[in-house]
């Protein structure tokens, strides 16, 4: 009886063993969905073969539709690395232990948002907080958007000492950055504001008029992007694949490859270069 239960063992250790061979492991990443879907798997699946094919094994991209869902399937394990944004980022790391920040744009230290209104709202451009929002209908990105929602609130809170919805008129989120340089432009909501890259984008393409949505302040510098490694990298891949990802990443020189962020370079990130917006987001109770 003994001998037949542990050959059974063995067989079942043998099955076990012989399909982990089967499948080995799927390195799978994600990004917060602060464009349409179709625009980010044009980006990211080209970035999903160069690791493919750099790391020597399967890298695959996995659509989130909001910005929670992009920290949830982290947080889950269903993907191990995700290009987030500061807010994103940090509460990933929070949910989290061991994640770390790899990889951050050239330019994502020094990272800003546009307030932009329609050109009917009257608003002055300046270098100034622009005040004359007040009581204006007002858009922001999505809930969970560093650039189009954390960092607009801050400043706003900063100049007037008011919350947003005691400064503005009706608040809507529109859900990505694209979607408030429509709801300005076609004068459903009067101010809004988004990431500055993907305006410039939408005026380079002729999709935004900036005689109509009109950039009215420029804000303060502030980190933004990057990359978020999970620790189960060095479980899944072997001790030090985080770093060869890490380095990987920042060997891209491809004008093609890069203008999936878009970014000029890809360089060092560690969890301390976001300790600013951490603070600013359980100053705001993004992080509890």
């Amino acid at each position: 009886m003994m001998g037949l239960l542990r050959a059974s063992l063995i067989s079942l250790l043998a099955l076990w063993c012989a399909q982990a061979a089967a499948d080995p492991p799927v390195l799978r990443f994600s990004a917060i969905p602060d464009q349409d879907e179709s625009r980010l798997r044009e980006k990211f699946e080209p970035l999903a073969a160069y690791l493919s094919d750099k790391l020597g094994v399967e890298v695959e991209y996995v659509h989130a539709t909001r910005y929670p869902d992009a920290v949830e399937l982290f947080k889950n394990g269903d993907i191990s690395l995700a290009w987030f944004g500061g807010l994103t980022g940090v509460q990933a790391r929070h949910a989290v232990p061991g994640a770390r920040a790899i990889v951050q744009g050239a330019e994502d230290p020094e990272y800003y948002s546009y307030f932009i209104a329609h050109v009917d709202a009257g608003i002055e451009p300046g270098p100034d907080f622009p005040k004359a929002i007040a009581g204006k209908t007002f858009t922001f990105g999505s809930q969970g958007s560093t650039s189009g929602r954390l960092m607009p609130e801050y400043f706003i809170r900063q100049f007037t000492g008011k919350s947003p919805r005691e400064f503005l008129g009706a608040i809507s989120f529109s859900g990505s950055h694209d979607r408030t340089a429509e709801l300005v432009e076609s004068g459903q909501f009067q101010v809004g504001a988004l990431n500055y890259q993907v305006y410039d984008r939408r005026v380079a393409e002729g999709t935004t008029d900036p005689k109509v949505a009109i950039v009215i302040w420029k804000t303060p510098v502030y980190p933004d992007y990057a990359f978020t490694a999970h620790p189960d990298l060095e479980t899944k891949f072997g001790k030090g694949f985080t770093d060869e990802l890490a380095d990987a990443l920042i060997a891209i020189d491809d004008p093609a490859l890069l203008s999936a962020f878009p970014r000029s370079a890809l360089i060092p990130a560690s969890n301390e270069d976001f300790a600013a917006i951490e603070k600013i987001a359980r100053d705001l109770d993004f992080i509890r």
